[in-house]
């Protein structure tokens, strides 16, 4: 048997977006069950994401440390941020991304893995590239606001990484799967084999 996801959705009887954000909103479902009864469920509509774990030559990872009000915690990350635009190319915003958030430009760009961040209360997807052959970006870094401002930078060399993910000292959802995903494809078939930049996406289609 093969293990993989499949496509599959519930009839909707109703449907409201009680909150309208920024960038996110919340929606509630009326979805009828397999025997017929109906459960409302309640979950937050987003663009989707993206993040890149950035590998130097010396085998370090470029993390960034930031403030997370939900958590109330400082959190070790890798760089990421939302897709601006419905259809945008994910690679496109990687690249976006770690030129703001690193001013860091990379050669050599793989998709390390898809997922859905909270699946039980969250329509967020989120695509992990792995980015190689990386270098200083030309030009001026890009202005930075708010908890953006106080963000730190670093290059952890990748046990370091796994030691603290296992060890429950490292938190954030992209940087625990991307730096497992990175361990996992080395001890496999071998980071050559990984797909495309711009393999396609259904949860979040686009436009190469």
């Amino acid at each position: 048997m093969r293990v993989q996801d499949t496509p599959e959705e519930w009839r909707v009887v109703a449907t409201t977006t009680p909150f309208k954000g920024n960038k996110t909103s919340v929606r509630t479902d009326d979805v009828v069950m397999p025997d017929g009864t109906v459960a409302r469920r309640d979950y937050q509509v987003h663009p989707g994401s993206v993040a890149v774990l950035a590998l130097d030559e010396q085998d370090r990872v470029l993390v960034l440390r930031q403030y997370r009000h939900p958590v109330r915690q400082k959190l070790w990350e890798i760089p990421a941020g939302l897709l601006d635009v419905p259809g945008e190319n994910p690679l496109h915003a990687a690249q976006r991304e770690l030129y703001e958030e690193a001013h860091v430009k990379a050669e050599d760009w793989r998709v390390l893995t898809d997922v859905y961040t909270t699946p039980g209360g969250c329509d967020e997807a989120v695509r992990i590239f792995l980015a190689r052959g990386i270098a200083e970006a030309e030009g001026e870094r890009f202005e930075v606001s708010e908890e953006e401002a106080d963000m730190e930078l670093a290059r952890v060399p990748l046990p370091e990484l796994v030691r603290g993910v296992l060890a429950g000292e490292l938190h954030n959802n992209c940087l625990v799967v991307g730096v497992l995903s990175l361990a996992a494809a080395r001890a496999g078939e071998g980071l050559e084999a990984l797909r495309p930049a711009e393999a396609a996406w259904p949860a979040r289609p686009f436009e190469a």
